[in-house]
């Protein structure tokens, strides 16, 4: 029996990709590697880690995932910076769901040695 890959689109099982990040066994190392996990987050309807992955300063006081949404995949279209010798990164990506897709720009940044999502722009 084989396992299937991350929903994030690495060929890794959830498990030893972004499960490890979304149990807190690890922190994500690069700000695609958050980018990632967020994602999968967002398909596994896992709002805590979101939350928890959150700018302080721009994190909203609730998130509710739409349990309707059917993400159907990943695609990274853009990264710079990001890396575990910068303070700032930018993930530029297109999400697919059921129905359409969500081009946005997102901005990183770390908080106490862990990389957070700030905010994003959706480019034209």
């Amino acid at each position: 029996m084989t396992k299937r890959s991350c929903p994030c689109g690495l060929p890794e099982a959830y498990e030893s990709c972004c499960g490890r990040f979304h149990s807190g066994a690890a922190t994500a190392p690069t700000a695609e590697a958050l980018m990632r996990s967020r994602y999968c987050a967002f398909v596994k309807g896992d709002a805590a880690y979101l939350l928890r992955t959150w700018h302080p300063r721009t994190r909203p006081g609730r998130l509710e995932p739409d349990p309707g949404m059917r993400w159907t995949g990943l695609e990274i279209l853009g990264a710079s910076g990001g890396s575990a010798f910068h303070t700032t990164g930018t993930v530029e990506f297109r999400a697919s769901y059921r129905g359409g897709s969500l081009h946005e720009r997102s901005r990183f940044e770390r908080v106490d040695g862990a990389w957070v999502y700030v905010d994003g722009e959706f480019p034209a």
